[in-house]
């Protein structure tokens, strides 16, 4: 009941103001994040102390307050997502190269969209449908609270895309037509053990290994997205095609290219990754030499 009247009276009404009168508020939540209510700071410096050692203490704490004033305009754009109209929400995202796409069109075979939690990825979720020429789904798990997630959901769909159960993920490639889903894939897997290891901003880093599971369980092309932030609530999209041929590439080398593609973009706007996160949690294996060969092994027996 309360979480109802907390997103009717306060979040969306919130999210129907302009966004330069939001922006006003993100400057004050910008401010209690730097002094009253320091979110996850431990896990944000070290974080980025980890992932950038070479820096000194002084630019390290640049790139802290850089991602706190993004994190504040972030959650701003996040309430603004809620309303945001279709004309403001394209105007916002720029698509730099729109003929990748058309010509992937053309050849009438589905397309699997990774990244990871950079920039504004909500925006990208909810502008999906109307940016990209094919059916638009995104897989997802349903958060713990109800409300929530039945209204996120309904905003996230409301120009087209179709949010899909990560448990009910092949559902999404039994349809007749070409099909895009999208996967963001930098969040820390459940269990380390059925994860592909590599290094990633310069540590051991489990990934979710779904993409390279899907691109060659039902033959899909794989296109990484790069966002860019322009300005304030302005981004540019760029795509590029990894492959559309997954089975002709050997194990690995496919969730190797999209995460170094993610880590080039973090090392390029740092401040705008998702450095909150409690990214390096998973223990490193002690058998990973054998743990890899072992994945390598049966990876192949079953696509190879």
């Amino acid at each position: 009941m309360m979480t109802a009247i907390l997103y009717y009276c306060v979040v969306y009404p919130l999210s129907l103001l302009p966004l330069w009168i939001l922006y006003g508020l993100s400057d004050l939540v910008f401010l209690l994040f730097m002094s009253i209510l320091p979110y996850r700071k431990k896990v944000v410096q070290i974080n980025i102390e980890n992932s950038f050692p070479d820096l000194s203490p002084r630019d390290q704490a640049v790139l802290v307050r850089g991602f706190y004033r993004h994190f504040s305009d972030l959650l701003i754009e996040s309430i603004k997502n809620l309303s945001i109209s279709r004309e403001e929400l394209v105007r916002r995202m720029k698509v730099l190269n729109p003929e990748v796409l058309q010509e992937l069109e053309k050849k009438d075979k589905s397309v699997l969209f990774v990244s990871g939690h950079f920039n504004n990825w909500e925006w990208f979720i909810t502008s999906q449908a109307l940016l990209v020429p094919f059916d638009s789904y995104g897989i997802g798990m349903p958060l713990s609270n109800g409300f929530w997630d039945k209204k996120l959901t309904e905003r996230r769909q409301r120009f087209g895309l179709k949010v899909v159960n990560a448990k009910n993920y092949k559902e999404m490639f039994q349809q007749e037509k070409a099909v895009s889903v999208l996967v963001l894939t930098d969040q820390a897997p459940a269990d380390a053990r059925k994860s592909y290891w590599m290094e990633f901003l310069q540590q051991p880093t489990p990934i979710l290994f779904g993409v390279e599971q899907m691109a060659n369980e039902f033959d899909l092309s794989v296109v990484h997205f790069t966002m860019k932030k322009i300005k304030r609530g302005q981004y540019s999209v760029e795509f590029q095609v990894l492959t559309e041929d997954p089975k002709s590439l050997s194990y690995g080398v496919l969730t190797e290219k999209h995460v170094k593609l993610l880590e080039e973009s973090i090392i390029d706007q740092p401040c705008n990754w998702l450095w909150s996160h409690k990214r390096w949690k998973r223990e490193i294996p002690t058998d990973l030499n054998a743990l890899k060969a072992a994945q390598k092994s049966k990876f192949e027996a079953k696509y190879r």
